[in-house]
């Protein structure tokens, strides 16, 4: 048998294929254009990921027996918002998890209706990307299209919607809506009234590895298909990423380092931090999870090696970088602001500490560095409940770097066990349609078999000292900032 899994990225959509043995048989990957129409602002238009996912679903399977394809599912970037009117049409452009317009509705829902409030609700508090401050931004700022929501779902939804008629989401994505009661796996009533949305308008609820439907007619043969390949709900992209990198069950981490850095811990047991710093989020296992977000992770290495060192060659930039934990130049790196922990869409990305004898190299080993003590931030609120973590997965296209890999096992003083497939989302969406296809039983049972361990990153006793001191400089620069990037336009 064979299974697609989608990932619904931000710049494009990679589409992976398995064999029951987790084998992948081959990837291909459709760009796709990203919107930013004022600053601070990200959008993308829902037909492009679902025409280019089309197109990559037909050069995927073009050379495999079609017949042995038994089910589709997804990871899918989060947050997004995405509405339908009473035709099924997109009403607007989809506003992303890396949008920063929702300021007014964010401080709204944290300061009036209360961040206790919220917690109890929804086990979360505000962020400016979370769904539900941006439908209070379109009711407040486009009443209009507002009044013409008939359908309310997120990225990856969208395209289960168009492949099966199924309206619906999953338990892990849906909990980054604020409108989802995270511990009792329901709607939130409370929400839905705040945010002046019914109940009728969200989809249905769904675990990750559960069927929602199968393809509909005409796509199935718009691709060469049967009409009884299964549709399987999947998860929000860093969930499915955990699922592809074995992160499941109880007490286990992973760092992903794409566009945005991420660091999950999964676990049986519902719980959240005090301050609401971490995100407690549904798990597309059937349990739970803790996650720290950071915005920008391996885009701020993107941005700098593509526009401002304009090259391609990242392996060779980070070639001359030998002086670990001694580097005097660090980098915040809140390019579209920042979200975990610091809950600032005004935080902006900074070089501190330059001198007229600060290298080229220096400068993009603070990348990596600034970074990894953003993902360490959210770490230490973890080890604050107690959580005990000694080693970690790692995904991403970050995670391709050996250097970076380092950097991150030293400043995190973690054991950084690298996978023989590093394709996160994609590899775990793949993996969830074989677990509703009945392939195997549980999320579980499929990470213990197909997830495997190929290498460990050791962290070095110099270097995390080193690296220590370092992180309790870093720590400081946000704060000393705080106050000045509030009165950035």
């Amino acid at each position: 048998m064979l299974y697609i899994g989608v990932d619904l990225g931000t710049s494009a959509v990679k589409l992976l294929l398995m064999d029951e043995k987790g084998g992948i048989k081959k990837i291909v990957s459709k760009e796709y254009d990203l919107y930013f129409p004022h600053p601070g602002w990200s959008e993308q238009k829902p037909e492009d990921w679902y025409t280019q996912s089309m197109e990559g679903i037909k050069e995927l399977i073009s050379e495999c027996d079609k017949s042995q394809v038994s089910g589709i599912s997804f990871g899918g970037q989060m947050h997004g918002l995405v509405v339908l009117d009473e035709n099924d049409n997109v009403i607007r452009p989809a506003i992303l998890w890396n949008d920063g317009r929702t300021q007014k509705q964010t401080d709204y829902l944290n300061n009036e209706i209360g961040k206790d409030k919220l917690s109890e609700c929804t086990a979360n508090i505000a962020f400016a990307g979370f769904t539900a401050p941006k439908i209070l931004w379109m009711r407040e700022n486009e009443p209009d299209n507002f009044n013409k929501i008939q359908k309310i779902m997120l990225p990856k939804d969208y395209l289960a919607y168009k492949l099966s008629g199924t309206f619906c989401t999953d338990y892990s994505d849906a909990s980054g809506m604020l409108l989802l009661d995270v511990k009792n796996k329901c709607w939130s009533k409370q929400m839905l009234e705040i945010c002046g949305v019914s109940e009728e308008q969200l989809p249905k609820l769904f675990e990750s590895y559960e069927v929602v439907g199968t393809l509909k007619e005409d796509i199935a043969n718009e691709l060469g298909l049967s009409k009884e390949v299964k549709i399987i709900a999947g998860a929000g992209d860093n969930a499915a990423a955990a699922v592809g990198t074995g992160t499941v069950g109880d007490g286990m981490c992973n760092i992903s380092l794409g566009t945005s850095g991420t660091i999950f811990i999964s676990s049986k047991t519902f719980g959240v931090d005090s301050n609401n710093a971490l995100h407690s989020f549904d798990h597309a296992d059937g349990y739970y999870h803790l996650m720290g977000c950071m915005l920008s992770a391996a885009s701020c290495n993107k941005w700098w090696m593509d526009e401002i060192l304009k090259t391609k060659e990242y392996s060779k930039e980070q070639e001359g970088i030998t002086k670990l934990g001694e580097n005097h130049v660090f980098y915040l790196p809140y390019l579209m602001g920042e979200r975990s922990p610091h809950n600032d869409p005004k935080a902006r990305a900074t070089f501190i500490g330059m001198s007229m004898d600060t290298t080229r190299e220096e400068m993009t080993q603070a990348v990596l560095e600034g970074v990894a003590f953003g993902l360490r931030d959210s770490l230490e609120v973890a080890r604050s409940l107690g959580i005990k973590i000694e080693r970690t997965k790692i995904c991403g296209g970050g995670a391709k770097s050996p250097l970076w890999k380092k950097i991150i096992a030293n400043v995190m003083n973690l054991k950084v066990d690298v996978i023989e497939s590093e394709e996160g989302p994609g590899y775990g969406g793949a993996m969830l349609a074989a677990v509703g296809c009945g392939e195997y039983e549980s999320v579980q049972e499929a990470a213990d078999k197909l997830v495997k361990v190929v290498d460990t990153v050791e962290p070095d006793e110099e270097l995390v000292t080193k690296y220590e001191a370092k992180y309790q400089q870093f720590r400081k620069i946000y704060p000393a900032l705080k106050d000045v990037f509030q009165k950035f336009d």
